[in-house]
C-alpha cells in the first residue's frame, strides 16, 4: 500500500498569500484584542443572518464572505447586517418544523432538481453591504498570535518564555520533542513550527512533537484543535499520566532530542527520562525487575545528548527537581527566570501656549513659564479693574478665557515674545516636539515561573571508546595542535637532566673554591 501524501499544509506553517475557506484566521480588533475565526463559505442563512456566518464585534458586524480570498493583513470594513431578524428566528422554528414534516413526503420527487435547489440556496445568500464606519484587520495564524487569542483552559506559556525555552533545548527542524502537560496548546504550536521540516511519510523520520495530557476534557479539546489546524500529522497527542505511564508511544521509544515538562511535580516524571532503568524504579516494579534491564526502553535518543526544561512556579518545586536531576545523571543544571517588559516610546509635549493641540499636557513646563503666566493674569486683572465695568466687557473676557486666546501681555521668559503654535509648528515638526519618554506596559504578558535546564549526555559504551581510540590514537597525533612527539619529549627530558647535573657540579666547584679561600685567609 502506497503511503498517503498530505495535500493541505497547516496555516500555521504555510498560510499562503490569501485567506481560504474552512481555515483559521486571526481578526485583529485592536492592538491587544485578537479573535480567532474559522472562515466559512456562505451557504444560505446562518444563525439568522441572510449574509451567512457573521462575526459581531463592538466595531461592527463582519460577514465571513467579506473576509474570504483577501490578502493577509487586509483591512475589512464593517457591513450593514440585519440583527433584528435573529430575535424572530426561534419563533419561526416551530412553523418551519411543521413545514418540513409536511414536505417530507415529496422529497423523493424533488431529488432530480437538487442541483437547482443548491443554486437557489447559493443565490439566496444576501450580498454584504459596507457600513459607514468600523473596520478590522485579518491576519494569518502564527504561534504568537494564537498564544494571545486562544481560549484559555490552563495558564499558558507566553511568547517570551517559549522562545527562550526552544532556544535552550535546541529545538530545530528535524528534532523530536516530548511535551508533558499540553494544557491550552500554546507551547505545542510554537514547538511544531520549530521542529517542522515536512510531514512524515510511512517509515520516515521527520520533526515531530509527542505531547501528553492527563486531563480528559483538555485532551479532547486539544485533539480537535490540532485537527482543525492541520497539525495532527506533526503532533501525536496521548492521554496519559506520565508519572506512572512514562513517555513511550505504542510501546516504542520516541527517541526524543528535547523534553519540556510543564507539570506540578516534574521530579516524579524524571525517572522515566533516563538512559537506563533507575534503581528505585526497578525495586518498585517487581515484574520489570524480574526481567532485568532488557525490558527497559528509554524514550530518549541514544545517539545524542538530550536537553530538558522544566516549568515550575514555586522554588520548592525547583529544589526537588534539581535534586532528582542530580541523582539521575543530568548535568549543566541551570535555573532561569524571565522578566519581559515592553516599553512604549512617545514625546511629552508640555506648555501653556499649546492649548489646541492633541496629546499636550496643558501645564507650565517650568517655574519661569508659571511665573510669566501669573504675571500676565495679574496685569490683566489690574487692567480690567482700572476700566469701567459693564456686562459686555465681562462677557468678552469670559469668552476669551474659555476659548483660551492669548492675551496681549503673553510675553516669553525674560521679556521676549513667546512663540505661538503656528510659529512652533513651522520651525519643528509636531512629532519632534517635546521630550522623548518611555513608559512600561501596565500588564506584563509573561509567566512568573522558574525554568530549570539540564543536559543528559550520550551514554559512552565500550564500543564507542574503541571506535574513538581507533580514530584518534593516543600518542600518535601528528600535525595537530598540542600533539605529543615521544622522541621530542625524551630529548626535552635529557636536556633537563643535563641542566640539573650541570647546576649541581657548579655548586660543588663553588663550594670547593670557598673552602680553599677560607684556608688561605685563615
Amino acid at each position: 500500500m502506497a503511503p498517503t501524501t498530505r495535500t493541505c499544509v497547516s496555516p500555521f506553517l504555510d498560510p499562503g498569500p490569501r485567506t481560504k475557506a474552512n481555515s483559521l484566521a486571526i481578526v485583529q480588533l485592536s492592538r491587544d484584542n485578537l479573535l480567532p475565526v474559522y472562515l466559512q463559505v456562505p451557504n444560505g442563512e446562518h444563525d439568522g443572518y441572510a449574509e451567512g456566518a457573521v462575526v459581531n464585534t463592538r466595531y461592527g458586524s463582519f460577514p465571513h464572505s467579506t473576509m474570504l480570498d483577501v490578502p493577509w493583513g487586509s483591512q475589512i470594513r464593517a457591513s450593514k447586517v440585519d440583527t433584528g431578524s435573529r430575535g424572530r428566528k426561534r419563533k419561526r422554528e416551530a412553523d418551519d418544523q411543521a413545514c418540513r414534516e409536511a414536505t417530507a413526503v415529496s422529497e423523493k420527487d424533488e431529488e432530480p432538481s437538487a442541483a437547482g435547489a443548491d443554486r437557489d440556496g447559493a443565490a439566496a445568500v444576501k450580498q454584504a453591504v459596507a457600513d459607514s464606519s468600523g473596520f478590522v484587520h485579518i491576519l494569518p495564524p502564527t504561534p504568537e498570535l494564537w498564544t494571545t487569542s486562544l481560549p484559555h483552559r490552563t495558564q499558558v506559556v507566553y511568547t517570551p518564555d517559549y522562545s527562550y525555552i526552544l532556544h535552550r533545548i535546541r529545538a530545530r527542524p528535524g528534532s523530536t520533542l516530548i511535551e508533558a502537560g499540553a494544557g491550552s496548546g500554546s507551547f505545542t504550536h510554537a514547538a511544531v513550527r520549530a521542529v517542522y521540516n515536512g510531514y512524515p511519510a510511512e517509515g520516515q523520520r521527520k520533526g515531530k512533537v509527542f505531547s501528553f495530557e492527563f486531563h480528559e476534557q483538555r485532551y479532547q479539546k486539544m485533539k480537535k484543535e490540532l485537527s482543525d489546524h492541520g497539525l495532527e500529522g506533526l503532533v501525536q497527542l496521548t492521554h496519559r499520566d506520565v508519572y506512572s505511564g512514562g513517555f513511550l508511544v505504542d510501546g516504542k521509544s520516541p527517541e526524543a532530542d528535547a523534553v519540556f515538562l510543564d507539570l506540578p511535580a516534574p521530579w516524579e516524571a524524571l525517572p522515566h527520562l533516563s538512559r537506563r532503568r533507575p534503581q528505585d524504579m526497578a525495586d518498585t516494579d517487581g515484574a520489570a525487575a524480574g526481567n532485568g534491564q532488557q525490558s527497559w526502553v528509554s524514550p530518549l535518543n541514544p545517539r545524542k545528548s538530550v536537553y530538558i526544561c522544566t516549568f515550575s512556579p514555586c522554588i520548592e518545586q525547583v529544589t526537588r527537581t534539581v535534586s532528582a536531576m542530580r541523582r539521575l545523571g543530568w548535568v549543566d543544571i541551570d535555573m532561569v527566570e524571565i522578566a519581559n517588559r515592553k516599553l512604549h516610546a512617545s514625546r511629552d509635549r508640555v506648555g501653556l501656549n499649546l492649548n489646541f493641540d492633541r496629546g499636550v499636557n496643558n501645564s507650565p513646563r517650568d517655574v519661569e513659564e508659571a511665573l510669566a503666566r501669573l504675571a500676565e493674569i495679574e496685569a490683566r486683572s489690574r487692567e480690567q479693574a482700572a476700566k469701567p465695568r459693564d456686562a459686555d466687557a465681562d462677557e468678552d473676557m469670559d469668552l476669551a478665557d474659555e476659548v483660551g486666546a492669548p492675551a496681549k501681555g503673553n510675553e516669553a521668559r525674560n521679556g521676549e515674545h513667546a512663540p505661538s503654535t503656528e510659529e512652533t509648528s513651522t520651525a519643528t515638526a509636531p512629532w519632534m516636539e517635546g521630550r522623548l519618554i518611555t513608559r512600561g506596559e501596565p500588564e506584563i504578558k509573561s509567566h512568573t515561573s522558574y525554568l530549570v535546564f539540564a543536559v543528559l549526555p550520550m551514554e559512552w559504551t565500550e564500543q564507542d571508546e574503541a571506535a574513538a581510540a581507533a580514530k584518534y590514537p593516543v600518542g600518535k597525533e601528528q600535525k595537530v595542535i598540542g600533539a605529543i612527539d615521544k622522541a621530542a619529549r625524551k630529548q626535552e627530558r635529557r636536556e633537563l637532566l643535563q641542566k640539573q647535573q650541570g647546576g649541581a657540579s657548579r655548586k660543588a666547584r663553588r663550594k670547593e673554591r670557598d673552602e680553599k679561600l677560607g684556608e688561605i685567609s685563615g
